[in-house]
């Protein structure tokens, strides 16, 4: 029997003083991360790379929150995280799992680098 593989990879380690999981999963389609600092998925984000940019050098991004709080800080968080993933991946969409309890610029920069710790795309 021999299907594709799912490439997976997580990690845990303490973002500023707070344990933090990640878990980065490549589907054919998605690339899906999730961050939690609850032990849980949190709210789920959609991060798609917009097909409507004429310009390729500075590509655009749009977020759509399809579970858990759709508030502005949610969104400026997961195209800071999902950002660097989508265009590494080929421009492909990023779905990620947000539980954070501290979603400051420094916490932001320490968790991109627990995400390339985990990359599996």
């Amino acid at each position: 029997m021999s299907g594709p593989i799912i490439k997976s990879r997580q990690a845990q380690k303490e973002v500023n003083g707070i344990p933090t999981e990640v878990v980065c999963t490549e589907f054919s389609n998605y690339v899906f991360i999730v961050l939690t600092q609850y032990g849980k998925i949190g709210t789920l984000v959609s991060v798609t790379p917009d097909s409507r940019s004429n310009d390729l050098s500075t590509p655009t991004f749009s977020t759509k929150v399809l579970l858990g709080k759709d508030e502005p800080l949610t969104h400026v968080c997961a195209k800071n995280l999902a950002l660097f993933v989508s265009q590494e991946a080929g421009n492909r969409p990023v779905l990620l799992g947000l539980a954070l309890k501290d979603s400051s610029i420094e916490s932001i920069n320490q968790l991109k680098d627990v995400i390339r710790s985990c990359k599996v795309w």
